[in-house]
């Protein structure tokens, strides 16, 4: 599908096309979030020791994080409908094994194939809609939409998990096969053939996608473990030596392939590196915070999950209601300084946690963060995908969401191992409640810390052009074929790209 709409009225088929796809990244999110709340039960009956037990939300992150890249490529090579429901139906196939098996490796294993399918879905489902999108007010406003459904879907997860963990932890497993199923259907019926042929066997990079995959997934398995085996032992460092060198070969076999994995010069763009970088940052010290504040929660004030859940609800009704009606901003003041805007709302959201009194009550003490952090959310991430992917060709608009989306992951992981890292760190041999309060302001100041250096990646973007004017979209030449600016102010040119009716 190269062809793409320029207009904001779109007829049913579109909008099918736009909410199937929506619907399966919400089922990623809600899935992720649904887990992390039914863990002690998983424990408790199959026997698993902590150390295994984070295996169950970490060889997700694993899976996902390391095969990304992988999946954003094969999308734009194999075709993206193909793609797409290959791997919603695996996806599919591995909720419901994880809900029926009785064994702490299986579930674990089954929860490595659901990363490994959401690697393809994600950015298949990225490159779909930019692809029938075109950059400016039409692909803005479905970008909008499409943030909605992964936010939502996660708050979702917090709160069916508390409702559902109550019957049985294995309702959370089975909760998507329903969901995913009636995606699975709608998206053989919406979505539209693939157009591009596929490419003979010589323009696979096999090298290149061994060489990436395993620096990927060395680097995240790494970062998950260092928290446990400390970040200075030897073993952790052999590790991040060997992801460095796996990295380094990665690279030079691309710079070399006649059929790259990656285009190493799509690195070249500003916005494109921008928004990879500035991502990483802002849902890492996110993930750290939301750690935190779920730990102190229900194991200092002693809420229960389902009302942990909820407490974090009016941030994601903030997202789900505000996010659509994001794109007249990003129309109008470009996806740079909206970007600066979400980050600096969560800057706020950690510095007034820091600063009120632990005692006042959640609608004082809590609710204004919880506040602030929705605004983030609506106003960045939107404009995170819009700015990764615009004046991206349309043949690599899988390779583009497929960087966005490592980014977000392997940003996630880092985060949230060196928050806990300073958590756990600032103990001083201590236990349970008096061991969480001791390293909670370290670890919230860390994830302060982490606003601060987004706020200062997003702040280069805004003053790019020394602050003059409205950021327009940069764009190059199309036979260039080379990554574009923000593609997100007012003066985009949604004619680059012909409409489908």
């Amino acid at each position: 599908m190269s062809s793409s709409t320029t207009s904001t009225s779109w007829d049913a088929r579109l909008w099918g096309v736009l909410l199937t796809v929506s619907l399966v990244v919400g089922l990623d999110a809600l899935d992720v979030s649904m887990v992390a709340v039914a863990l002690p039960s998983i424990q408790d009956e199959l026997g698993l020791s902590t150390s295994a037990l984070q295996w169950v939300v970490s060889g997700y992150i694993l899976s996902y994080g390391g095969l990304l890249l992988l999946g954003g490529r094969t999308a734009d090579l194999l075709g993206r409908r193909r793609v797409f429901l290959w791997a919603v139906a695996v996806f599919t196939v591995a909720s419901l094994l994880g809900g029926l098996v009785d064994d702490g490796a299986l579930l674990i294993a089954s929860r490595l194939v659901k990363g490994a399918a959401a690697a393809f879905t994600a950015p298949a489902a990225l490159s779909l809609i930019t692809t029938t999108f075109a950059e400016g007010p039409a692909r803005n406003r479905a970008l909008g939409i499409f943030a909605v459904f992964g936010a939502s879907g996660y708050s979702a997860g917090l709160v069916f998990s508390g409702l559902l963990t109550g019957v049985g932890w294995r309702w959370t497993f089975f909760l998507p096969v329903p969901i995913a199923l009636v995606a699975l259907i709608a998206a053989h019926r919406l979505l539209p053939r693939d157009t591009r042929p596929r490419r003979r066997s010589g323009g696979y990079d096999l090298p290149g996608a061994v060489t990436g995959v395993a620096a990927m997934l060395t680097l995240v398995y790494t970062v998950v473990e260092a928290p446990e085996t400390g970040w200075a032992a030897p073993r952790t460092l052999l590790q991040f030596l060997a992801a460095a060198v796996l990295l380094a070969a990665f690279l030079l076999i691309e710079s070399r392939s006649r059929h790259p994995l990656i285009r190493l010069g799509i690195l070249r763009s500003g916005p494109l590196a921008r928004a990879n970088l500035g991502v990483a940052v802002f849902f890492g010290g996110y993930l750290g915070f939301q750690f935190v504040l779920m730990l102190y929660l229900q194991s200092v004030l002693d809420w229960s999950p389902l009302e942990t859940a909820l407490g974090f609800l009016p941030a994601a009704l903030i997202v789900a209601f505000g996010s659509p009606r994001t794109d007249p901003l990003i129309n109008r003041f470009g996806t740079a300084r909206t970007i600066a805007g979400g980050v600096a709302a969560h800057l706020a959201a950690y510095v007034l946690f820091l600063a009120l009194d632990r005692d006042l009550p959640y609608a004082v003490g809590t609710l204004p963060s919880m506040v602030l952090l929705g605004i983030g959310f609506m106003l960045a991430f939107a404009s995170f995908n819009i700015q990764a992917t615009a004046g991206i060709p349309d043949h690599e608009q899988g390779l583009a969401g497929g960087l966005l989306n490592t980014s977000v992951q392997v940003g996630g992981a880092i985060g949230l191992a060196v928050v806990t890292a300073v958590l756990t760190g600032n103990g001083g041999g201590r236990e349970g409640a008096e061991a969480l309060l001791a390293g909670f302001d370290p670890a919230l100041w860390t994830v302060t810390g982490f606003a601060v250096l987004g706020l200062a990646i997003a702040l280069t973007g805004t003053l790019r052009r020394g602050g003059a004017g409205r950021p327009g979209p940069e764009l190059p030449p199309a036979a260039a074929g080379q990554p574009a600016g923000d593609g997100a102010g007012p003066e985009a040119e949604p004619e680059l790209t012909a409409a489908v009716r």
